[in-house]
């Protein structure tokens, strides 16, 4: 058995155990990345080390931290009761007005985890004060990101019109920002639906006054979920790992007036915009930026400051670096390269076509999108230049298999998602999310490869 078919079977028995044992699979991931990285691949703990996503770790404390204090000093309070005033009440608006803001902030070149970091936060601590089910939003959020970000100006639409230029291969920028934009706008209105969204139209307006009234009924709160992501945890069992501090704290009960801006609050929305003005108009790192803002304001303000540290989402981001050094020592030895060159080597165009569609959606769904992109696109151009697959349509379902996946628990903005919802089963997300990424897996590369490959284009 070859050394890269060894290390796919490792990573299926570690999501085996996981979801039979609950065993957090970051550190079972660890384990492996051990076994495998020293048995396997004769690495050194500097070669598995290699993989670990120290950047990623670094923004998911940094910015759970910064939100941990927003939610202990009710400035997401305030953010949520301006948002309803915004919408003049309009509950189910927010969601899509989410998904606006994330995809407007890809478009203009935000990469899209700082985007989705910047959002997510609090479009979820208005999911938890209105009872919407926290898959919507995430949902919403991480489709918006991806439906903006391959507008001609944005990070990954100079990236792959760059390497399909690199590649002497036919390009079509307006065709590739379009597709991604449409595919990731009719996913957003599938799980709006499914969801609970045409509900939260039903129950109109809502004041400020109100929302605790609606939610204490049940009428905002118990929203239905798409079919297999309804997993329930028993609340006679122990908590999973995955489990955070913010998952046992009660909500903050529904005020019926305006909040107050005070000192703190104030300090913080200037902090949120800070982060923005950092991350988008100077380039800085989202996760320093974010734990530096968060530090400022702890040492004000250390009352409202000193749970904090204890919710930031240890278990998630256990999981999400364990599952990414892992992936690392797969990439390090050859793995993806293998499976990718194994398929081009297929000699029927549209089925390699299709496969490579669902390698880059698979691998992406832990792994860094841009990176996959950068490895198949040029993969394909062997079948390519035989004429009987259109470049422009190819490389549209390409770069859309790669990133609509990113609403994955195990990639960086559906850990961002996870990691940033308070007041919920994180065990019972957890698994929506992996679930809800599966079937977006299994399901929209071969739908992108029949609209866009199939027919041709380019």
């Amino acid at each position: 058995m070859s050394p890269e078919l060894i290390s796919i079977l490792v990573l299926a028995v570690v999501f085996v155990i996981a979801t039979t044992r609950s065993i957090n699979m970051g550190a079972l991931a660890f384990a492996a990345a051990f076994a495998v990285g020293t048995l396997v691949a004769d690495l050194d703990a500097d070669g598995i080390f290699a993989g670990f996503p120290g950047d990623l770790f670094v923004v998911l404390v940094g910015v759970t931290y910064l939100f941990a204090i927003a939610r202990s000093n009710g400035t997401t309070d305030w953010l949520v009761h301006a948002s309803v005033r915004l919408v003049r009440g309009r509950v189910a608006l927010i969601p899509w007005v989410m998904f606006a803001l994330t995809g407007a902030l890809t478009a203009i070149g935000a990469v899209s985890p700082a985007a989705v970091a910047i959002v997510a936060p609090i479009a979820l601590s208005f999911a938890a004060r209105y009872g919407i089910s926290p898959l919507l939003m995430g949902a919403m959020v991480v489709h918006g990101a991806q439906g903006g970000g391959f507008s001609p100006i944005s990070i990954y639409g100079s990236i792959v019109n760059g390497i399909v230029e690199r590649e002497k291969l036919p390009g079509n920028e307006v065709t590739l920002f379009l597709a991604s934009l449409i595919v990731n706008l009719v996913i957003a209105a599938v799980v709006f639906v499914a969801c609970g969204g045409l509900r939260l139209w039903r129950q109109g307006s809502v004041t400020e006054g109100d929302e605790g009234a609606l939610k204490g009924r049940g009428e905002l709160r118990d929203q239905p979920q798409p079919t297999g992501t309804g997993t329930t945890t028993d609340p006679g069992t122990h908590p999973s790992p995955t489990t955070t501090a913010t998952a046992t704290r009660e909500a903050t009960p529904a005020p019926t007036s305006s909040l107050p801006l005070t000192p703190p609050r104030i300090a913080t929305l200037l902090s949120l915009v800070a982060l923005v003005v950092a991350v988008l108009v100077l380039d800085l790192d989202a996760g320093l930026t974010a734990i530096t803002l968060a530090v400022v304001l702890s040492a004000i303000w250390p009352d409202d400051s000193r749970k904090a540290v204890g919710e930031i989402a240890w278990p998630t981001v256990l999981l999400i670096c364990g599952v990414l050094t892992y992936v690392g020592v797969l990439d390090e030895m050859g793995t993806i390269t293998w499976a990718g060159e194994g398929v081009g080597g297929i000699g029927v165009p549209l089925l390699a076509a299709v496969l490579l569609c669902y390698i880059g959606a698979i691998v992406s769904a832990f792994a860094s999108s841009v990176g996959i992109m950068g490895a198949l696109i040029p993969l394909a151009v062997p079948f390519l230049a035989q004429g009987e697959i259109g470049a422009v349509g190819m490389v549209a379902a390409l770069a859309v298999s790669a990133t609509v996946v990113d609403v994955s628990p195990f990639s960086t903005n559906g850990a961002l998602v996870l990691a940033a919802a308070p007041d919920v089963d994180r065990e019972r997300f957890f698994r929506q999310l992996m679930v809800y990424g599966g079937i977006v897996v299994a399901v929209v590369p071969a739908v992108v490869w029949l609209l866009l490959v199939v027919p041709g284009w380019g």
